[in-house]
């Protein structure tokens, strides 16, 4: 049986997030002092990224950053995992460029990951992949980005997300391929994949690492090779979770990450997956009858689920040292 291997891991701290319609809000505000607490508990002797989003948007109203003071989750041995959403409505880029480079300074040292666009093959209104002109904006900010952490030497990593393709009529991958120059592969230093299996489609009962084993492959060996995307690019699970809520255990939520976590370990040599970021901490709402609002291994009020005990255990064990932050100096604190 193949061995697994150790992989870095993170988490996204915050309570709001998109659902279906748009921005769900939390019914409790966050609370920094109990995100700290439970970050420093998951995280153990470890590392840890701290996942956080900062949309784009020139012409609209922005959407609020979140967690709205990112760097306040972050500590010893703890970097910061950002996401740059592209949600200029009209798929300007005026300004786009300015925007990315301007985080990479703000955010400097303290990042070990940039993320440009989020799910841009997503075409639904809350997502990236709606906007007009998103692969070119995701192209622009990856050299963007990476240009810049080259010009202030950061160790920054670079790269972008996208969600399994089930559609054989989807050009996603091959329009990005067609639009990627030699400069984009060079600047491209990871993708992302969301997936939440067993979460909007059911998974039969005893096939769930049989269907997580499928997606990551697909995803490898089928979808970035149509983008001219090397094996040597890595792959990062960048959002991953299982709702809990009506009808839905708390204790399958812990079951199911434990097969999740440990079949994308159990992969990771073989398809060169280096990270894995769980979505979320906490619940929007622990009372809400919406899948969206359960996602948390902590309930609204910061109590612990099974799946907290699970997580925390599987860093410990299959822990290892973000990339980013393995190249710093000195262990973690």
């Amino acid at each position: 049986m193949q061995s697994a291997m150790n992989i870095a891991f993170g988490i996204y701290p915050g309570g709001l997030l998109g659902d279906d319609t748009g921005i769900l809000c939390p019914v409790r505000p966050d609370l920094p002092d109990r995100v700290t607490e439970a970050l420093d508990a998951l995280q153990g002797t470890g590392t840890l990224s701290v996942r956080a989003y900062l949309p784009f948007a020139a012409t609209v109203p922005q959407e609020p950053p979140t967690p709205a003071d990112p760097e306040a989750c972050l500590g010893p041995g703890r970097g910061l995992d950002l996401v740059l959403p592209f949600r200029e409505p009209s798929g300007s880029r005026d300004g786009w460029p300015e925007f990315v480079r301007d985080a990479v300074r703000a955010h400097g040292p303290r990042l070990v990951s940039l993320q440009i666009c989020e799910e841009p093959n997503a075409r639904l209104p809350i997502l990236d992949g709606s906007i007009p002109h998103v692969l070119d904006a995701l192209v622009e900010g990856v050299v963007a980005a990476k240009r810049e952490a080259r010009a202030l030497g950061l160790g920054l990593e670079v790269g972008f997300n996208a969600v399994p393709v089930f559609d054989p009529a989807d050009t996603f991958w091959a329009d990005l391929g067609a639009l990627a120059g030699e400069e984009f592969l060079d600047c491209l230093d990871y993708v992302g994949l969301d997936f939440f299996p067993d979460a909007f489609r059911p998974v039969p009962a005893g096939r769930l690492e049989e269907a997580v084993t499928a997606v990551l492959t697909a995803f490898r060996h089928n979808d970035l090779p149509r983008a001219g995307i090397p094996a040597t690019v890595p792959i990062r699970i960048c959002e991953n979770g299982w709702p809990t809520g009506p009808g839905r255990p708390e204790r399958r939520q812990a079951e199911t990450l434990e097969a999740v976590v440990r079949t994308v370990a159990r992969l990771a040599d073989e398809l060169g997956v280096d990270a894995y970021s769980f979505f979320s901490l906490r619940d929007a709402d622990s009372g809400g009858e919406g899948l969206f609002s359960h996602f948390g291994l902590l309930r609204d009020d910061y109590t612990a689920k099974p799946a907290f005990e699970t997580y925390r255990r599987l860093i410990g064990e299959l822990g290892a040292a973000h990339p980013a932050l393995a190249r710093r100096t000195g262990p973690p604190a």
